[in-house]
């Protein structure tokens, strides 16, 4: 059970926050940040779980979004960088 991350960037702060409600609705992931970008215009949500409760989160939320998804990404056990990264994103939400 490897830690997984699961990010969607879309359009709009609403969105964004519909598309994570689907996320920890649909799989058993939990909520590590988000990036708020052109001044709330497009956000990224980051998830992380296992890797098959991240892609079923992601995939369900690009399907369901009420905003097309402009990316989406799982990655499966990441490499430090990328957690340092997140972890740093992570830590300006508190």
């Amino acid at each position: 059970m490897g830690k997984s991350y699961g990010l969607i960037e879309i359009p709009s702060t609403t969105a964004a926050i519909d598309v994570l409600d689907i996320m920890v609705k649909c799989a058993d992931v939990e909520f590590v940040t988000w990036e708020k970008k052109l001044g709330g215009r497009l956000v990224t949500i980051v998830v992380q779980g296992t890797v098959s409760a991240v892609t079923h989160a992601v995939e369900t939320a690009a399907k369901q979004a009420i905003k097309k998804p402009v990316a989406k990404a799982v990655i499966a056990n990441p490499h430090e960088e990328i957690v340092r990264i997140i972890n740093q994103s992570a830590s300006r939400l508190k």
